[in-house]
């Protein structure tokens, strides 16, 4: 792979990860609940998924998917369902639910496996993104040269980029962290991105690939 064609890779993979997802939201709004350092575990979570994806997507099952729809459209719309799911969740709690993290106080905080586990949930309920990373890596393969290096540098890239965006998005969300100790504006808050969650949701079960 030249140079030049994973700069290429960069500049894609910056502004791809940049646009406002699911992956983003729940990230911003777990450091806007329990603060920026322990949704880290939120951020693990969509990662490792995501890699999973790039991996599998390697391996040909975005081919698969292609060519077996009715079990591409079970996984879209068990991933669709789960996001639904969450924005209902969140539109129906109550705003003293959320829970402004004091961590020097002690204040009991939702344990770090609950986040990982939501964010491999949110980020892997999308079988879109395993055919997005089965046409996109192919363009930036040179099949001249060994292919396990070139990808091995392409999901590096990937994942540095990915984890430096959610950290963008996490800290944004930990600024506005304390408004939230106002019952008006955590309510506010719980029906916002709950009607986002469920908007992608819809999406997802309604926009065909």
């Amino acid at each position: 792979m030249s140079l030049h064609l994973w700069w290429l890779f960069v500049a894609t993979v910056f502004v791809v990860s940049a646009i406002p997802g699911p992956n983003m939201l729940l990230v911003m709004t777990h450091g806007a609940r329990h603060g920026l350092k322990r949704s880290t575990a939120t951020m693990a979570g969509c990662l490792t998924a995501l890699v999973i994806m790039l991996s599998v997507s390697a391996a040909g099952l975005g081919v698969f998917l292609e060519a077996w729809p009715r079990l591409f459209d079970t996984l879209r719309l068990a991933g669709a369902g789960y996001l639904v799911w969450l924005g209902v969740k969140s539109w129906r709690a109550k705003a003293s639910a959320i829970d402004v993290r004091d961590e020097s106080a002690g204040t009991p905080s939702v344990k770090r496996v609950t986040l990982f586990r939501n964010g491999f949930l949110v980020a892997s309920s999308n079988p879109k993104a395993i055919l997005f990373a089965a046409a996109l890596l192919p363009q930036f393969i040179d099949a001249s040269r060994p292919i396990l290096p070139q990808f091995a540098v392409l999901v590096s890239t990937f994942a540095v980029i990915e984890v430096s965006w959610y950290a963008v998005y996490a800290g944004l969300g930990a600024r506005i962290g304390d408004k939230l100790k106002s019952a008006s504006v955590a309510q506010a808050f719980n029906r916002l991105t709950g009607g986002v969650f469920v908007a992608f949701g819809a999406m997802m079960a309604l926009v065909r690939h």
